[in-house]
């Protein structure tokens, strides 16, 4: 079926009419603006490593270290905290307008994936999340959580480096946690543990008993809200 619009592209004889109609004809599908799910992964790639010619134009968030202008606000700049060739850690745009001894960063691989359900999660991220976490806070306090992937609002893996909340380690117990020697097993440890609570999609939390192993829970909803400290006063 010949749709109405079209019929307008092509019949139109007034000039000035045709003209705007076929205009409108070439950009019917216009390009698709920066979805917000997206935005870190924006960052990752555009905005944690100046030094391209044009990086001052292609990253929204710059750094304030890239010589891009005047200093931008807090929500308006990537601070990066750590970074390799393969993870980046930056503060989280919810540290903006809080007390300096609130912590929440984020750590990163520098290449798309997407979170809890993607084969290429990378095991050397809790590694590399625990190291940035380190001299931000005290280890006993440090929580490692990745959010599950129907209740993140990013579609790339973020790992949140948070402080657990008052209580939360009474509660964790309860939560039928594994518990391993390094943090090279995380993702391991986690899909045994989701495949024998029955669950798919899932969250992540890790942190250290104190003086011993680290700590390994999964759940079905989002760590992060359950036990950490993840927003301001």
């Amino acid at each position: 079926m010949t749709s109405v619009f079209s019929k307008s592209c092509r019949g139109v004889k007034h000039f000035a009419v045709a003209t705007l109609l076929l205009m409108a004809c070439a950009v019917q599908t216009p390009v698709r603006a920066l979805e917000r799910s997206d935005m870190l992964l924006d960052i990752v790639l555009n905005c944690v490593t100046p030094g391209s010619g044009n990086y001052c134009s292609l990253c929204r968030l710059p750094r304030n270290d890239a010589g891009c202008g005047a200093a931008l606000e807090c929500n308006r700049n990537t601070e990066v905290w750590a970074l390799t060739g393969q993870y980046t850690a930056i503060r989280d745009i919810k540290m903006c307008g809080c007390p300096t001894e609130f912590v929440h960063g984020l750590a990163l691989p520098t290449y798309p994936v997407t979170g809890v359900e993607d084969p290429r999660r990378p095991e050397g991220i809790w590694q590399f999340a625990w190291d940035a976490a380190i001299g931000r806070m005290e280890a006993e306090s440090i929580a490692l959580v990745v959010n599950p992937g129907r209740q993140r609002s990013q579609n790339q893996l973020h790992v949140h480096i948070v402080r657990l909340a008052k209580g939360a380690r009474e509660n964790l117990e309860k939560e039928s946690p594994r518990y391993v020697g390094n943090l090279d097993q995380i993702w391991a440890t986690a899909s045994a543990s989701a495949a024998s609570k029955g669950l798919e999609d899932y969250g992540v939390l890790v942190s250290q008993r104190p003086q011993r192993d680290f700590l390994v829970v999964v759940t079905a909803n989002s760590p992060e809200k359950l036990f950490t400290k993840f927003l301001c006063d």
